[in-house]
C-alpha cells in the first residue's frame, strides 16, 4: 500500500493562481500571505505522518459498543489528541472563543489532507466544526459562552442529528418531540446515521437536534433546534452526570468503517436535556448553516478520496512491470501501456479541475459576509461542489480499481477500501439529486438566474482575455450551452425536476473546464497543469455536452415514463 502525499504545490496554485485568495487579507487581519506555506508544509505532515498510518486500521476494526458506549478505533484517540494538541480545531473559529479566526479556506486546506488520509477519523473534527458554526450564528450569547471555547478546542465534540427512521430527506416527516421545562427542554425520539454520534476521544458531546414543540405547524415550519449535550455541566461548567442520550447501536456500513454511525436515542426515560438554538419553529433554517458547511465539505471528500486513489493508482502503475512495449520485447511498467495512460490522465485533469473549484468555492464562501453578490455565488456553487465533485469521485476510485486490476479488487492494496468508503459521499447531506433540484430550485429559479448570469459574465470576462488561446472556443462553446439551458429552465420549455442532474453536471464540467484554462494563463502553471488542461478539453469537457443534449430532451409534454410500467 502507498504512501498518501499531501499536494501542497497544487493546492497553494489553485489559492493563489485561480481563487484569489489574497482578496481575503482585508476581512482577515490574522492572515497574510506568507501564513500560506506554512500552513500547507504542516498540513502535509500532520497528514502524512500523523492521520494515514491510521486509515486502514479504521477499516479493519471498526468500533464498538461497550456499556451503552461507543468505543472507536483504539489508535484513533492518540490522532485526535494530536490534532488537538496542534490547534488544528481552532482555524477558522472567533478569536473570542479560543479560535485563530483565519479564513475557512486555510481550513478546507487542512481537511483535504486529513480526508484524503483517513476519511472516517476526519469526518468528526469536520462534524464539530459545523456544529460550532451552527451555535455561533444562532445561539444565545450564553449558549455560546458555555459551550463554544471548549468545541473550538477540541475538548468537545459536535454532532448533527436530523434524519429518522421515517423522516430521511423529507425533514418534515420528524417526529422527534421537545417538551418545555422551564428555562431548559426535555426531548424524546431517536434518529438514525448519526456520524459519530458516541464515541470516547471527547470529554463531551455537543448534539445539535431537530424536533417539534407541542401544536406547532405541519412541515418544517414547526421545527426546532435543540443543544443537547451527552454530559450535562455541574456549577463550574464541567461535564458531569450523564444525560438521558444513548447511542442504541452502530450501523453496519459498506465503507467507512472507522466512523461510527450510530442508532441515537434521545430520552428513554426523563428526557434528554436540551437548550433551545434560536427561535422556536426557525429550527431548520438555523441547521441548513451547519448543512451548507457540511455540503461543500462533502464535495470535498468526493476530492480527497480521490486523490488518495489517484495516487494509489499512480505508483502503482509504475510498480507494476507486465507486457512489452509496442515494437520491443523488453517489459515495461503499465503506465507505459496506452489504456492505463488514459486512464491516469483522466483522473488527473478531473482532479485539479475539481480542486480548482472546491478551492474557489472556499474563497468565495470567505467572502460572502462581504456582500450579496459573494453570498449568491457560493450558493450557487455549493450544490455544484457537492454533487459534481462527489459523482467524479466515484468515476476516479473505480478507475484506479481498474488500474490496480485483479489486484484492485483485493482488500490488501487498499484501493477496495477507497472505492467503499467514497460510496456515501453522493447519498449523504442530501444525495445528489436533492443538490440538482436545489440548484435549478433555490439556486437558478429563486433569483430568475441572477446568480447564474453573473457567473457566466464573470467566464465571459476570461474568455475575452484568453481570446486565442487554445480552448478559448470551446470554452465559450460550453458557456453558451449553460446559458441555453438557463433558458430553457426559466422559461419551463423542460421539466427542471428531470433535467435538474444534467443541469448539475453539464455545470460542473464547465466551470471545470474555466478554471484549469484560468490557471494556464499563471507563469506559474506547471508543464504538468498545462497537459492537464489539454487533456481535459479534449477528453473530458465534452461529457458536458451530452448532459446537456440529454437536458433538452425532457420536455413537459415528453416527461420520463411512470416507473410503474418498470414492474408489468
Amino acid at each position: 500500500m502507498s504512501g498518501y502525499r499531501y499536494p501542497a504545490q497544487e493546492v497553494q496554485f489553485c489559492l493563489e493562481h485561480i481563487a484569489g485568495i489574497e482578496r481575503l487579507e482585508p476581512h482577515f487581519p490574522n492572515y497574510g500571505a506568507d501564513l500560506l506555506e506554512p500552513i500547507l508544509s504542516e498540513a502535509a505532515k500532520f497528514s502524512e505522518q500523523i492521520v494515514a498510518p491510521s486509515n486502514r486500521l479504521g477499516d479493519v476494526t471498526p468500533p464498538k459498543m461497550v456499556e451503552r458506549c461507543v468505543q472507536e478505533t483504539p489508535e484513533f484517540k492518540a490522532v485526535y489528541e494530536a490534532l488537538q494538541d496542534a490547534a488544528w480545531t481552532t482555524l477558522s473559529a472567533p478569536e473570542q472563543y479560543g479560535g485563530q479566526e483565519l479564513p475557512r479556506a486555510l481550513e478546507v486546506a487542512f481537511n483535504e489532507g486529513i480526508q484524503s488520509s483517513n476519511l472516517s477519523f476526519s469526518l468528526c473534527p469536520l462534524l464539530t466544526q459545523g456544529a460550532v458554526d451552527a451555535i455561533d450564528t444562532h445561539a444565545s450569547d450564553k449558549l455560546k459562552n458555555t459551550y463554544l471555547p471548549n468545541m473550538v478546542s477540541g475538548k468537545w465534540t459536535g454532532t448533527m442529528n436530523l434524519t429518522e427512521p421515517g423522516a430521511g430527506s423529507d425533514l418534515a416527516a420528524i417526529k422527534t418531540k421537545a417538551i418545555r421545562d422551564g428555562e431548559q427542554y426535555r426531548i424524546y425520539g431517536q434518529k438514525i446515521y448519526i456520524t459519530w454520534g458516541d464515541h470516547l476521544m471527547s470529554e463531551n458531546i455537543i448534539h445539535l437536534v431537530l424536533a417539534r414543540l407541542p401544536d406547532v405547524p405541519e412541515g418544517v415550519r414547526g421545527i426546532s433546534l435543540f443543544l443537547v449535550p451527552k454530559y450535562l455541566l455541574d456549577d463550574n461548567g464541567h461535564p458531569g452526570r450523564r444525560n438521558d442520550v444513548y447511542p442504541l447501536s452502530i450501523e453496519h456500513k459498506m465503507g467507512i468503517h472507522g466512523s461510527p454511525t450510530c442508532v441515537m436515542q434521545f430520552g428513554e426515560s426523563e428526557g434528554a436535556i436540551g437548550y433551545l438554538v434560536g427561535q422556536e419553529n426557525k429550527g431548520l433554517a438555523a441547521m441548513f448553516t451547519m448543512m451548507n458547511n457540511a455540503r461543500q465539505s462533502v464535495g470535498l471528500q468526493g476530492l480527497a478520496v480521490a486523490e488518495a486513489a489517484y495516487q494509489m493508482a499512480l505508483d502503482y502503475s509504475f510498480d507494476r512491470v507486465q507486457g512489452a512495449a509496442k515494437g520491443s520485447k523488453d517489459k515495461v511498467a503499465i503506465a507505459e501501456h496506452g489504456d492505463v495512460k488514459r486512464m491516469l490522465w483522466q483522473m488527473a485533469s478531473t482532479l485539479s479541475a475539481m480542486r480548482a473549484l472546491m478551492y474557489t468555492a472556499s474563497v468565495e464562501s470567505d467572502l460572502s459576509d462581504q456582500d450579496g453578490q459573494h453570498l449568491a455565488r457560493t450558493e450557487l456553487y455549493t450544490p455544484i461542489v457537492k454533487g459534481w465533485l462527489t459523482e467524479m469521485a466515484q468515476e476516479i476510485v473505480s478507475l484506479a480499481v481498474q488500474v490496480h486490476g485483479g489486484m484492485g479488487y483485493i482488500e490488501e492494496t487498499g484501493v477496495a477500501q477507497l472505492f467503499r468508503d467514497a460510496r456515501i459521499l453522493p447519498i449523504y447531506e442530501g444525495t445528489n439529486g436533492i443538490q440538482a433540484l436545489d440548484l435549478v430550485g433555490r439556486k437558478l429559479q429563486g433569483d430568475q438566474g441572477a446568480a447564474l448570469t453573473a457567473l457566466i459574465e464573470d467566464i465571459r470576462t476570461d474568455v475575452s482575455h484568453f481570446s486565442g488561446t487554445a480552448h478559448s472556443d470551446t470554452l465559450t462553446d460550453y458557456v453558451n450551452l449553460i446559458e441555453q439551458s438557463k433558458a430553457m429552465l426559466l422559461n419551463n420549455d423542460i421539466e427542471s425536476s428531470e433535467a435538474a442532474y444534467d443541469f448539475m453536471m453539464l455545470s460542473g464540467f464547465t466551470i471545470g473546464g474555466w478554471l484549469l484554462l484560468k490557471g494556464t494563463q499563471s507563469d506559474q502553471a506547471s508543464a504538468a497543469w498545462q497537459a492537464k488542461t489539454e487533456f481535459y478539453f479534449k477528453h473530458v469537457i465534452g461529457r458536458g455536452r451530452y448532459y446537456f443534449d440529454s437536458l433538452k430532451q425532457f420536455g413537459p409534454s415528453e416527461p420520463i415514463p411512470s416507473a410503474e410500467l418498470l414492474k408489468q
